[in-house]
């Protein structure tokens, strides 16, 4: 193990204990290195800016400020393939834009051979048909549901009728058909789910929009029971 990996090896496992301390001693053995290596290791962290200190006592070390840290956000080419593959499944949804921004985060955020990699092994992954034809979302409207401005719709609905309605934004909900905004809707003075392919335009005012709580109950969906995303489990 070069230096330089060995120091961010340090940190790691640093981290992984914090508050608790790693003597030098333990910290050489893991790393089989000599203690003193260890301790110019520590020196040179601590001088470009790492939180780290000497605790003192029999049972004291080195410890690591971890709400002073961040821990980096590594991907391997195979992790950042899978990524892209998942990203793939939000083409013409509302978070498009956000998952092409994303995946150029992780791609930018790698070192520059496994970057390569990536793109290497990319090239090798070959998917059959094409994504699911459905519209692309306008930004305005991907934005305000974060932005909370109120929103004012060209809207046709299921008969066809054109109408204009000044809404505020609570968030989406997703079908096997296509996508709604969900919004408080002035006009009917309720909850309402808007097809996004009946949204003729869509502008974003400079009101902002009151905080709402939504209750199952009161939306309008035609199809199937509604689930709420989990980002973990």
């Amino acid at each position: 193990m070069n230096r330089t990996d060995r120091m961010y090896a340090i940190v790691e496992e640093l981290r992984a204990v914090a508050p608790r301390p790693r003597s030098a001693t333990w910290l050489a053995g893991r790393f089989e290195v000599s203690r003193r290596t260890v301790e110019r290791d520590i020196s040179a962290l601590q001088q470009a800016g790492v939180p780290v200190w000497a605790e003192p006592g029999r049972t004291g070390g080195y410890c690591l400020d971890r709400a002073r840290t961040l821990p980096p956000v590594n991907f391997s080419p195979d992790e950042a393939v899978a990524v892209a593959v998942a990203l793939g499944g939000v083409a013409g949804t509302p978070f498009a834009g956000g998952a092409s921004t994303a995946l150029r985060k992780i791609l930018a955020a790698m070192r520059d051979d496994d970057a390569a990699a990536a793109h290497d092994l990319a090239a090798r992954v070959h998917l059959l048909g094409a994504p699911a034809d459905r519209p692309g979302v306008p930004a305005v409207l991907a934005d305000a549901i974060s932005a909370r401005r109120v929103l004012r719709l060209r809207y046709t609905d299921r008969e066809g009728v054109p109408t204009v309605r000044d809404v505020e934004p609570l968030g989406f909900v997703g079908s096997s058909t296509g996508w709604y905004l969900l919004a408080w809707c002035r006009l009917r003075e309720a909850v309402r789910a808007f097809r996004l392919d009946r949204v003729v335009r869509a502008t974003a005012t400079s009101e902002r929009a009151p905080r709402r709580a939504v209750r199952p109950e009161d939306l309008q969906v035609p199809e199937g029971d509604l689930r709420t995303l989990a980002l973990l489990d």
